[in-house]
């Protein structure tokens, strides 16, 4: 909500830069896309790879109860 009025303020003040910011935000966001998928599959491996490196301990604990 606080974006659209700032976009507001800005499309007031500066309206083609506002303009030019609506019209380039989905190009940009479309060319992060794989990045931030990329992102997401390297945290799951770094969380699959600690898993498997900390399920010994688990279970030492779990059977120390």
């Amino acid at each position: 909500m606080m974006a659209f009025f700032i976009w507001c303020i800005l499309l007031i003040l500066c309206w083609p830069l506002a303009l030019l910011a609506l019209f380039l935000y989905p190009v940009i966001w479309l060319l992060l896309l794989p990045f931030r998928l990329l992102g997401i599959a390297v945290e799951g491996v770094f969380s699959l790879i600690r898993a498997i490196f900390t399920l010994p301990f688990r279970v030492l604990n779990s059977l120390t109860r």
